[in-house]
């Protein structure tokens, strides 16, 4: 443990300690990691404690899989703006003369993924992804509300056990004028950080923006800060960075537009929403907390009903 501030002095420092204690285990892709069930159990256990925060309890509640399909994520425009994050799903739909010739590759140690195809799946990078096709293109004039959970996938793989390549998220969807998305935004900003201080955790907010491709993306990234499109929910892990365990985003029309949500007066829809990372939410509680669940604040202990 790291003398004041963060419990730990490196991301190497936090996973070493998650790894000795069972609670986390890495594989042979950084990124990827598998958990214990004490760690299920409290993920779970903040699932339904940042649920129970929502306003509109009977918002349709949604649990996506994890792979979308490719053709509506298209539609989201995710894959021009960061394309070194996104997950394709390749598949065999070959012949026998042509699966013969992928063995035979891969028999020599050669690339065998060349004999795949792109399938009609990806895997989401965000959970609300798969939402917005779904709903009705007529938005009425109280707006909509909708819950998902579900997994993530972001190709960024790293030995911070912060950077999970697939991860869990927790979303309340706001979709209505822009008034409506941006009271949204900034309601929950102030309910996220009081639910997740309920849980013992030093969070605050800050701005921030996202880190979109290219030259053009950094252009993207200063007008989404400048304009304070998106606010992040931090708690200091390690003294290296902050880490991100939720955030509040306003949208503005972009899903509006781009799958055809409209007012009343046709023009198109905004939106924003409540992200609340599952799984680094854990990892946080882990680390500030200790690895020993049967050890934290009984008034934590409660909160998750573990």
């Amino acid at each position: 443990m790291a003398e004041g501030g963060a419990p730990y002095t490196t991301p190497d420092d936090l996973r070493t300690t998650l790894e000795e204690a069972g609670v986390f285990r890495t594989t042979a892709v950084d990124g990827v990691y598998h958990r214990s069930w004490d760690w299920e159990r409290v993920l779970r256990g903040v699932e339904q404690h940042v649920m129970g925060k929502r306003v509109a309890t009977d918002a349709p509640r949604r649990w996506f899989p994890p792979v979308m399909p490719r053709e509506e994520f298209l539609k989201t425009d995710y894959l021009r703006s960061f394309p070194d994050l996104v997950g394709s799903i390749d598949v065999f739909d070959g012949t026998d003369k042509e699966h013969r010739a992928l063995l035979a590759v891969l028999e020599d140690g050669g690339d065998w993924t060349s004999h795949l195809t792109p399938g009609e799946v990806v895997l989401p990078s965000s959970v609300c992804h798969p939402l917005y096709g779904t709903l009705p293109t007529d938005v009425p004039e109280d707006g909509l509300d909708e819950e998902c959970s579900g997994w993530s996938f972001r190709h960024e793989p790293s030995l911070d056990p912060a950077r999970m390549q697939m991860f869990r998220i927790y979303e309340y969807v706001r979709i209505g004028t822009p008034a409506q998305a941006l009271a949204h935004r900034d309601e929950w900003l102030d309910r996220g950080l009081a639910a997740l201080g309920e849980l013992g955790l030093p969070v605050r907010s800050e701005a921030a923006n996202d880190p979109f491709f290219g030259r053009v993306g950094k252009m993207l990234a200063a007008n989404q800060l400048e304009s304070s499109l998106k606010y992040e929910m931090v708690v200091d892990l390690t003294d290296v960075r902050p880490t991100a365990i939720g955030s509040s985003n306003y949208h503005e029309d972009h899903f509006g537009d781009t799958f055809g949500l409209h007012l009343a007066d046709g023009t198109p829809a905004h939106s924003s929403c409540i992200g609340f990372g599952l799984d680094r939410i854990t990892l946080a509680l882990f680390a500030v907390h200790g690895v020993d669940v049967a050890g934290w604040p009984a008034e934590v202990r409660s909160a998750l009903q573990c």
